[in-house]
């Protein structure tokens, strides 16, 4: 209460003398908290006990709480959430899933501290690993001993305050989080610096491995602590550092425990790792190429440990290792999804496959048949209108005759054809889709079929339904303008005939005077100028019949075209464009020069993303 009171007089005090009340550096501090809250930043808390972050940057420029990456990284970034977007209703596969979980991973690291970077110590039953997190941390912090397994939880070591949202993310509580000897201000070249003792990869409890695996897919890097015992394992190659390999730049990989072996010994032991590590697909960084940085070290003794904090500042204070841990990621995101993404060949619909699926269209609703009917019918009635009335009324007769008989093929229509026309439809979808799908990766050819399919649902309908609106172009004809003068000429044929035959006949009764070439000549020239003048008629219109036959047949050909390409060939295009857009994003989040190298490495497991599974039966050493 006094202590209340002595404050309340001292500010007044301060008040009265026009003095701030906020120049100390208890005030300062509260200042500075109270300006991300009234932003409505989030303030998180640090180390367990209340540590608090703070939005701004450091002394070197980089935000305390997250920040952005740029440059490649985000375009790549970009085009894999467009990817993954454009194709959840196509592809559907753990490698597009494991693709959303790196951007849903790239999101969260985004969201915190840039300044910190965490470095996992991995490695097998026995190897050492925690001896070396105690050396590095100069005190020791994780236990060691002869039991096995030793380390049954994550241990994390800051060398700098702000790290509480990242082993939030790692799950790792307040009472397994540490500080290194020096208190964080002593060791300035590991500032930043947040390592994780993890469990042994090979412990014999699920819960131990089950968290290794965990954790790896969310630390920035890696250091793998082998001996001379196991360096080789089956368990660690095939599990880990093989499906890894596209992770080189960020994993570090020590050969503890050298103090057993003698000089020529380490160095031959050193060698054979380099050669499992180069069978692996891991790059090495040696002679200022980028890749995995390999040390001999003994953490019971101090050797090589100086030069191991060394390289660790280094990597440190770059600020880089998550940028390239996710790039990595990414890249072994990409390399999965490669045969769902990239095609063989060039596929497509070309113009010679659009004409032919035309081209099948029109034969299953008769476009052929149809100009051939319509030509017929037009030379037929030529004939009608020009031919001899004889002939006509013969013609009459039978078609009465055929008529009544019911034996015109006009008036029934065999069941038989309208099954065969829908099957043509369909097998002419079938070829056209399969056309289409041919070299696309199995999702998309998929995608692409079942769109032709839909089409294909109530086209043969359609087709019939178009057919009959269009109508029958052999129904009625339209007739040339020199019919009439045919016509006009067949009847005065047709009345020489007559007036010929009549004459005859009077000379024959009696009443016209006998005179036999005259009524001759004109009844022949009327019986011989009438099939003259339906040949000639027959001869005439044979042209114009065609073109009227090839006319109808184009109409019905593009109009059965056109309902094909907007229920077929359309839906097909909108799935081969999408692809194309999936493609053209997959090249841009794969990285078209690091595509090769990392398929070839083996990419098909994850740093975070590959799921580690067992390792061969019977393995027991890589040689």
């Amino acid at each position: 209460m006094d202590e209340a009171i002595d404050g309340a007089i001292g500010d007044a005090k301060a008040s009265a003398a026009g003095v701030r009340w906020d120049d100390g550096l208890i005030a300062r501090r509260a200042a500075e908290r109270a300006a991300p809250a009234a932003d409505g930043t989030a303030v998180g808390e640090g180390e367990g006990q209340g540590e608090e972050q703070g939005e701004g940057e450091g002394d070197d420029g980089l935000p305390l709480l997250g920040g952005s990456y740029g440059g490649a990284l985000r375009t790549r970034l970009d085009a894999l959430h467009e990817l993954v977007g454009l194709s959840r209703t196509r592809v559907e596969s753990t490698a597009l899933a494991e693709a959303g979980r790196v951007l849903d991973e790239a999101a969260a690291r985004q969201r915190l501290s840039a300044r910190h970077t965490v470095v996992a110590i991995a490695g097998a039953t026995g190897s050492g690993k925690s001896s070396l997190f105690n050396a590095l941390a100069g005190v020791p912090v994780s236990e060691t001993g002869l039991r096995r397994p030793t380390t049954a939880a994550p241990i994390a070591l800051s060398w700098s305050e702000g790290a509480a949202g990242l082993l939030d993310r790692l799950g790792i509580p307040g009472r397994l989080r540490r500080r290194p000897l020096a208190g964080g201000a002593g060791d300035t070249g590991l500032q930043g610096l947040v390592l994780i003792d993890l469990p042994d990869h090979d412990s014999a409890v699920t819960a131990h491995r089950d968290q290794v695996d965990r954790l790896l897919g969310l630390v920035d890097a890696v250091i793998w602590v082998v001996d001379p015992e196991k360096y080789a394992d089956a368990a660690l190659h095939e599990r880990y550092l093989r499906p890894l390999a596209g992770h080189a730049e960020i994993t570090f990989v020590v050969l503890n425990q050298i103090d057993r072996l003698g000089t020529e010994a380490a160095d031959l032991v050193l060698d054979d790792l380099r050669r499992l590590l180069d069978e692996d697909g891991m790059a090495l960084g040696e002679h200022g190429e980028p890749g995995a940085t390999v040390l001999p070290l003994s953490a019971l003794t101090g050797e090589g440990v100086p030069e191991l904090r060394e390289c660790l500042g280094r990597f440190v204070q770059e600020r880089t290792a998550p940028e390239r841990r996710l790039a990595a990621d990414v890249d072994a995101a990409t390399a999965r999804l490669r045969a769902e993404f990239v095609a063989d060949g060039r596929p497509g619909l070309d113009e010679r496959a659009r004409e032919e699926f035309a081209d099948r269209l029109a034969g299953a609703v008769g476009a052929r048949a149809a100009g051939e009917a319509a030509e017929r019918v037009w030379r037929r009635g030529a004939i009608r209108a020009c031919g001899t009335p004889w002939l006509r009324l013969y013609r009459w007769y039978e078609r009465v005759r055929a008529h009544g008989t019911g034996t015109d093929p006009r008036l029934t229509a065999p069941a038989e054809d309208e099954l065969t026309a829908r099957q043509r439809v369909e097998q002419a979808v079938r070829i056209v889709a399969d056309e289409a799908a041919r070299g696309l990766p199995g999702p998309w050819a998929t995608a692409v079929r079942e769109a032709a399919l839909r089409g294909a649902d109530g086209l043969p309908e359609a087709l019939d339904e178009l057919t009959a609106t269009m109508g029958d172009p052999a129904a009625r004809p339209p007739r040339p303008a020199w019919w009439p003068a045919a016509v006009l000429a067949q009847v005065v044929m047709t009345f020489l005939q007559l007036f010929g035959a009549l004459w005859l006949v009077g000379q024959i009764v009696g009443v016209l005077e006998p005179l036999l070439w005259p009524p001759v000549l004109i009844m022949v020239g009327g019986i011989v100028g009438g099939p003259l003048v339906e040949w000639a008629c027959a001869a005439a219109v044979r042209g114009p019949a065609r073109r009227y036959g090839q006319e109808a047949e184009r109409k019905l050909r593009e109009a059965s075209g056109t309902c094909g390409r907007a229920r077929v060939l359309d839906p097909i295009a909108a799935e081969l464009m999408r692809y194309r857009e999936v493609r053209e994003q997959y090249v841009t989040a794969s990285g078209a020069t690091r595509m090769a190298s990392r398929a070839a490495a083996g990419a098909g497991g994850r740093f975070g993303g590959t799921r580690f599974g067992p390792t061969r039966a019977g393995a027991g050493r890589v040689r």
